[in-house]
């Protein structure tokens, strides 16, 4: 058999749907396996040992584009795949398999897909997390009347290069001497997402206290943030804190969040990168929620409040006062830290940041 899926497009996304490549793998052991993504997550892709072949999605999120879709479809016919699972829920998303003439066209309903996909499926709300809906498409539509009905969720497991790893290591001057916490505090979707740099400071000075080092990862977007945290630093934990942000590729990020010993990091794709290479984590959640993305890893604390408003899934707070975020004090995160490394229950005092 000859599998082609569709890909996610979010980082976060993709790092999840390693689980259904996995049960693909299991259900059919023989298998081709082939995924089809935006170039920035095919380094994800090189890291899963599930996938045969990573294919370049040229074409953007929002762009239509039909005749372009029409020829990657033809090209992609001589490949003469047997089945295609299309996991994003667009419409635009269903027809490459379509003109492909792929004779198993498998998917959500999402955006009305009929006609475009022969095995639709319509009952996704009987599979509360975003990582179900991806493995119930590995199954018939008898099979998988609810979540149920699934085998246990194998967590998604990124292939670790040790010799890049170093290289990164080296090029970025980096320091093995010392324990290291990674912290991710950005998140691409939007600021209600976003733990305050003052929060993170705190953790990095109380880590630094402990006679440990930081390492703060991040995309260019996540400079500001990250120098934020920096500044915010008392003079001796500033020369214990590095910034990555900016300055490592996907692949050394992958590399270098598992030679962390822990990490804290706001939901977010680098967040599910920490938890899919083993790194004991702490995930902060704001505006969404764990009962739909959470990390798929048994070394990890999940962070939130129990306020109303929450989750609202809003890119930005809605009223205004990011409530599920401010009143996530450092402390919560430091328990939870001391539960996955308990050296560090003994408190450490004071903690003295660079503006006080």
């Amino acid at each position: 058999m000859k599998i082609v899926v569709i890909g996610p497009a979010w980082v976060g996304d993709m790092v999840m749907s390693q689980s259904l490549y996995i049960t693909l793998k299991q259900q059919h052991p023989d298998a081709v396996l082939h995924v089809m993504a935006p170039g920035w997550c095919l380094p994800l892709l090189e890291r899963m040992p599930e996938v045969d072949r990573a294919i370049t999605m040229p074409l953007g999120h929002g762009d239509l584009q039909l005749g372009a879709r029409w020829r990657l479809g033809r090209e992609l016919k001589a490949e003469g795949y047997d089945w295609a699972l299309v996991l994003p829920n667009s419409l635009k998303s269903a027809l490459i398999p379509l003109f492909a003439g792929i004779p198993r066209r498998t998917g959500w309903k999402g955006e009305s897909r009929y006609g475009l996909l022969n095995d639709l499926r319509s009952n996704k709300r009987d599979f509360p997390l975003m990582v179900q809906g991806y493995m119930a498409l590995a199954f018939t539509k008898s099979q998988m009347t609810s979540a149920t009905a699934l085998p246990a969720i194998p967590h998604p497991a990124l292939r670790v290069d040790r010799a890049q790893q170093d290289k990164a290591r080296i090029r970025l001057g980096l320091s093995s001497q010392a324990p290291v916490l990674g912290l991710c505090p950005g998140a691409e979707f939007g600021p209600a997402k976003r733990w305050p740099e003052t929060y993170y400071a705190n953790i990095a000075e109380r880590w630094c206290a402990k006679g440990g080092q930081v390492w703060i990862f991040g995309s260019a977007k996540d400079g500001d943030v990250a120098h934020s945290i920096l500044n915010q630093l008392s003079p001796t934990a500033q020369g214990q804190c590095q910034i990555l942000a900016g300055q490592t590729s996907l692949t050394e990020a992958i590399d270098l969040l598992a030679a962390c010993n822990a990490a804290v990091c706001n939901d977010s794709g680098l967040m599910h990168i920490t938890a899919a290479v083993g790194t004991p984590l702490v995930a902060v959640y704001g505006s969404t929620s764990t009962a739909y993305t959470p990390p798929l890893s048994t070394k990890v604390e999940t962070v939130q409040t129990d306020i109303s408003c929450r989750p609202c899934f809003k890119r930005e707070c809605p009223l205004g006062h990011l409530k599920c975020l401010t009143e996530l004090s450092p402390d919560r995160v430091w328990q939870a830290l001391t539960r996955l490394h308990p050296v560090l229950a003994q408190d450490v005092s004071p903690i003295t940041l660079a503006d006080d």
